[in-house]
């Protein structure tokens, strides 16, 4: 199973598990929700979705690696007491709070959150002495005496014995009371993942050529060398760094990602001429909507990778922008949502009298207490672990607006209702207004697009591989929901089911023959 159905069947197992009865009680009882064990190689995102997951589903998580503990750190420390058994008192072995299961109570604690995840990485590859625990603890759902809160599920993950020689089998006893799934890389998952998250596109532009390289582990005399999913990602966040840094990413610095000599020179040769092309082909000038009769001719008679490269350039340009787009949608959209609350808050307050007379809260006070709000959902978010990257820039971006809505009230000592509320529309209107624009040449860009490519290609593979990858591309398919690009369409009908077509044929046994 590949790690995104993985991720649905988790998520599935969790809305099951924390199903309650009409009585309240979990539908299915404690002592029968089984732990879930991920087995996969290395580096294919099995933490990464637990966080997703935990995101998704509002939930608490609790991580752990447990190779970094001991059998102290995990069942808990003994101490002595003392207890009365039929008149006579006796010295009795008692132990502290497992610091895992101490760590969930300060989780609940903090956040409030009285469900989640438990996540135990690397569970198959324990000491010797902390073994009996972990299968203790897959068996009981204890560590040394102290149970895991009702609520909190149980995942573990590990890697098969043929990438870690520390593996440990299982017995059938512990196999038979857990939930197990294998997982295996699968780059087109990885592939949909990568355009969620902006992954560099020199990256994904080489492994849409050299897929065999996405997740390659492997034994020699000289030791492991490997190249994951893990490396490929972390190497985009550096590569981006870099850049914007205007310092070289060269063979020496991939190597300290992908572990695999040859694949890292590979790579390291690959984005080198990356970067050439984008400057020899103008991808700049390109998506203004300049096209160079010479350019356009050289990019024909290109060998296929370099044309798939140009074509990876320019979906890159329209994705970022496609990106931008999404995000300032979902930015006016949670400003809508909070301005339209902004109306007058009653309250009461008493008179001399002693009668109680009905007050208003202005404008302004609720204009701040609504951006308060908001600062302090953001932190309560952040730190329970609910907030992605991108919507905790989103809510950064929403607040450093409502700041700004009311530093611009206070400076020019706005408290009425109706000037207030003019200048919240002055402002919604200009953020509106810049989002219109930005859409508006994400548009043209992509028509511009569509230009060269009918100039350099007509209507040949390259022109189908473009369409394909905006097609599956997470921003390019939210964009184009909402503008009605006539080539895009017309494209998508007829080159992708020729190329449908043709494939079926080819599979077809010829019976002249």
């Amino acid at each position: 199973m590949n790690i995104k159905r993985a991720k649905e069947e988790i998520k599935n197992t969790i809305a099951a598990y924390l199903a309650r009865d009409e009585y309240g009680a979990y539908a299915i009882p404690v002592i029968r929700q089984r732990p879930v064990l991920l087995i996969g190689p290395p580096g294919i995102g099995k933490t990464q979705i637990m966080e997703q997951i935990s995101r998704e589903c509002r939930i608490g998580l609790v991580a752990y690696t447990i190779t970094h503990h001991t059998r102290q750190s995990a069942i808990g420390l003994p101490y002595i007491t003392e207890k009365v058994y039929d008149g006579v008192r006796m010295s009795v072995t008692e132990y502290t709070m497992s610091e895992i299961v101490a760590s969930i109570y300060d989780k609940i604690e903090a956040t409030g959150l009285r469900e989640g995840i438990l996540f135990i990485d690397e569970i198959n590859c324990v000491s010797e002495t902390l073994a009996p625990a972990m299968l203790q603890f897959l068996q009981a759902k204890t560590f040394g005496s102290h149970k895991i809160p009702e609520g909190w599920i149980i995942v573990a993950a590990g890697n098969p014995p043929e990438y870690n020689k520390s593996v440990r089998d299982f017995d059938v006893v512990t196999l038979d009371r857990i939930k197990m799934i294998e997982v295996e890389a699968d780059y087109s998952v990885w592939k949909e993942y990568a355009e969620s998250v902006n992954i560099h596109p020199a990256i994904t532009a080489y492994l849409n050529v050299k897929q065999e390289n996405f997740c390659r582990i492997e034994t020699t005399v000289d030791g492991k060398r490997f190249a994951t999913p893990r490396g490929w990602e972390d190497l985009s966040r550096l590569i981006e760094v870099y850049e914007r840094l205007n310092m070289n990413v060269d063979r020496d610095v991939v190597a300290q990602y992908i572990q695999h000599p040859a694949i890292a020179k590979d790579f390291a040769n690959y984005l080198e001429l990356y970067y050439k092309y984008e400057n020899d082909y103008r991808v700049d000038e390109i998506v203004s909507g300049v096209i160079r009769e010479g350019v356009c001719d050289k990019l024909a008679k290109a060998p296929f990778d370099e044309r798939l490269s140009v074509v990876s350039l320019l979906l890159a340009r329209l994705n970022g922008g496609f990106r931008a787009a999404a995000d300032m949608e979902d930015r006016l959209e949670r400003l809508q949502g909070i301005f339209a609350e902004m109306k007058p808050t009653a309250g009461t307050d008493r008179s001399a009298s002693g009668r109680e007379t009905e007050t208003y809260v202005s404008a302004l006070e609720h204009l701040e207490a609504l951006a308060a709000g908001v600062a302090a959902e953001r932190r309560y978010k952040q730190e329970a672990g609910l907030l992605s990257r991108r919507e905790d820039h989103i809510s950064r971006d929403v607040g450093k607006v409502l700041d700004e809505t009311v530093q611009s009230l206070k400076a020019d000592h706005l408290q009425e209702e109706e000037a207030v509320w003019q200048r919240i529309q002055e402002i919604f209107e200009r953020e509106n207004a810049a989002y219109e624009t930005h859409f508006e040449n994400c548009a043209r860009m992509l028509e511009h697009v569509f230009d060269f490519l009918e100039a350099a290609f007509g209507t040949g593979q390259e022109l189908v591989i473009f369409v394909t990858s905006l097609n599956t591309g997470f921003y390019s398919v939210r964009f184009l929901q909402q503008y009605e690009c006539e080539r895009y369409f017309r494209y998508n009908k007829t080159l992708l089911f020729d190329a449908e077509e043709r494939d079926i044929l080819s599979r077809i046994p010829n019976q002249n023959a």
